[in-house]
């Protein structure tokens, strides 16, 4: 029995030590963004070993290019690009909430409570507190002059007033309509170039320029024709060119293509968009004609093009049907420019769909890339907030569910409880964290938040970071998306029973390569 006994101890701690290298490794990672939350946030240098230099407080950006070599710390990362990529913003609070969950789990395994039924009770926490959550937005109806709207592209500008208009003006150009589809996001019309002026603009660009100097720079009114793959001749494969009858066959694929090409002429069209390459016959034969191609341009572009314009996307072997049929893939712009100074080129008043681009421009290479990272978030933030509403921001939200999760602890039977205690210690840290950055005690301050959200059944009520004093978050304008809110919470619940599962450690041995 005494053998059983030590066995099952020095298991106990083994399941523990993991766990408290884990919750070590995700604090510490954490810990890199932590300083970045709020306004009073500061940035962070990240320093390569060639001395290149990005500054930013971008949560995903610094989580991304750091050195992390930890697996427990690596899944962190993992929640913050996949906050990033559902909804653009919000990764410094998935990623502090994530922390938190898991060291907050920690505790109460060692306290003895089994780790199933921590991670139990903190999905179920997640569960109630995302309901309360949706339960407490506020709906944005709509996009032209809404003091909302406007706020939260300020707030997630880092108050950029240019940004946060350019930001504005794009969601009202691609309309309401076009922002709640599924796979459409606003955060790719931002395009930046150290030489750009800061524009918005009802149109696209591709990051191409027209294929030769001699064809037209600009063309008003010109019907589009978008090309998914190369304009140049079918191909017989190398072997069978050698025979006479390969050669034949060649030559009259080449002469195919040639009326294909005169088939452009035909149909009056002024811009081709072509996904490969451009045959030299065909490039002369469009310049001649006055027609501008761009060439090599990617899946994403022809499409963003195709739709834009209202054209139909093409196979080069489509170019075998006759004009007449030809004419319905056609579409339309008001203007078609090859724009020298940035070697991009620009198509606008499409009679498609509607789609804005903003173009913003800084003085060097590091700072638009960082003017282009804020734009994003500004135009993630905007969709968002379309799609779900808002809730007040500063932590508050967070802090009045924390209060709510307790109440709802009390009704948990078992040891599930714990769990749930979890999510409610948890979700005091967005606020605790943003009151530390501005030079607050946290402790302090959270008590206080805490007194006056109960006493006045309030859940927007957080902390002024100029003054230190209570204010209401909604009258501050201090506001987040609800889904960007959300998903933070949903993802680090998802991320962090994921760690508290972990057991054991081991290190695979190496495959023998191929």
């Amino acid at each position: 029995m005494p053998d059983k006994q030590q066995f099952h101890a020095e298991n106990e701690q083994t399941k523990l030590s993991t766990l408290l290298s884990n919750a070590a490794a995700v604090r510490s990672v954490a810990s890199a963004v932590a300083s970045t939350l709020g306004p009073k946030g500061l940035d962070t240098m990240l320093v390569n070993s060639s001395n290149e230099v990005i500054v930013t407080n971008d949560g995903v950006t610094i989580l991304e290019r750091m050195e992390v070599d930890h697996p427990a710390a690596k899944m962190i990362v993992g929640v913050a690009k996949a906050q990033q990529e559902e909804v653009g913003d919000g990764t410094t609070t998935a990623t502090l909430l994530a922390a938190a969950l898991v060291d907050e789990g920690v505790k109460q395994v060692a306290r003895g409570v089994p780790v199933a039924k921590v991670i139990a009770g903190i999905q179920r926490g997640i569960r109630f507190a995302l309901n309360k959550m949706k339960e407490k937005s506020r709906p944005i109806y709509e996009l032209d002059h809404d003091e909302w709207l406007q706020r939260i592209a300020y707030t997630a500008s880092r108050e950029d007033e240019e940004i946060t208009q350019a930001v504005i003006e794009a969601a009202q150009m691609v309309g309401r309509e076009k922002l709640l589809e599924k796979n459409f996001r606003l955060s790719s019309c931002v395009m930046a170039h150290p030489r750009a002026e800061n524009i918005v603009f009802s149109g696209t660009m591709i990051r191409r320029g027209r294929a030769n100097q001699q064809m037209p720079v600009f063309k008003e009114n010109a019907r589009v024709l978008v090309l998914a793959d190369s304009l140049e001749p079918e191909t017989v494969e190398e072997e069978a060119r050698g025979t006479d009858a390969g050669f034949a066959k060649q030559e009259r694929l080449r002469q195919d293509f040639y009326v294909f090409v005169e088939k452009l002429i035909e149909l009056n069209v002024g811009l081709v968009v072509i996904g490969g390459g451009i045959d030299a016959y065909a490039e002369e034969v469009l310049t001649d004609a006055g027609i501008i191609a761009v060439s090599g341009v990617n899946q994403e572009d022809l499409e963003r093009i195709a739709e834009h314009t209202g054209a139909r996307m093409v196979k080069r072997s489509s170019l075998r049907r006759s004009v007449e049929e030809l004419d319905a893939f056609i579409g339309f712009c008001t203007e078609a420019e090859d724009d020298e100074v940035l070697g991009w080129f620009r198509v606008s008043g499409g009679r498609g769909k509607p789609f804005a681009t903003i173009l913003v421009g800084a003085s060097t290479e590091e700072v638009v890339g960082e003017k282009e990272r804020i734009c994003r978030d500004a135009a993630s933030a905007v969709q968002a907030a379309i799609r779900g509403g808002f809730v007040p921001g500063g932590g508050a939200i967070e802090l009045a569910i924390a209060r709510e999760v307790e109440h709802f602890r009390d009704t948990v039977q078992g040891m599930e409880r714990f769990g749930v205690s979890a999510v409610a210690e948890a979700l005091q840290k967005p606020m605790s964290r943003v009151v530390a950055n501005a030079g607050f005690n946290p402790l302090e301050k959270i008590e206080q938040v805490k007194a006056l959200q109960l006493k006045r059944q309030s859940d927007s009520l957080g902390i002024d970071c100029d003054r230190g004093t209570v204010a209401d978050m909604i009258e501050m304008g201090v506001i987040d998306p609800l889904p960007v809110k959300a998903h933070a919470l949903k993802a680090a619940g998802e991320v962090a029973a994921a760690i508290l599962r972990i057991h054991t450690v081991v290190k695979m041995k190496d495959e023998p390569q191929s």
